[in-house]
């Protein structure tokens, strides 16, 4: 798999309340979306970047990182070879990315990710 941007997910119990905080102070002022239950906040100058995240919307379990990958299928299979927990199988959302969660050795849960182009 090849990895091209990772974002952290931050859970908050409210996107709005914790946007003044992420968008105004730490400066990540331009929304590149939010869909209410998750919101990406950057720096359009430096590309720092967070995502804020309150339940997923159709996974079990919340991801503590999302890695854009540029093959989501290919990346799903080798996960499955590897013996990897599979938490969320592969799944185009409504939203228009292609997706699944898995877990890695220690714990953290992953949600690898695919835009549309």
């Amino acid at each position: 798999m090849r990895a091209n941007r990772i974002s952290a997910n931050l859970r908050v119990a409210d996107i709005d309340a914790a946007k003044g905080f992420y968008a105004d102070y730490l400066g990540l002022s331009t929304e590149e979306f939010n869909m209410g239950w998750v919101a990406r906040y950057t720096d359009t100058d430096t590309g720092a970047h967070v995502q804020l995240l309150t339940r997923d919307a159709t996974a079990a379990e919340d991801a503590a990182i999302s890695v854009h990958a540029d093959d989501v299928d290919a990346a799903y299979a080798e996960a499955r070879e590897r013996g990897f927990e599979i938490v969320h199988p592969l799944t185009t959302e409504e939203w228009g990315v292609r997706r699944f969660l898995v877990r890695a050795p220690d714990g953290t849960v992953v949600n690898v990710v695919q835009h549309r182009d």
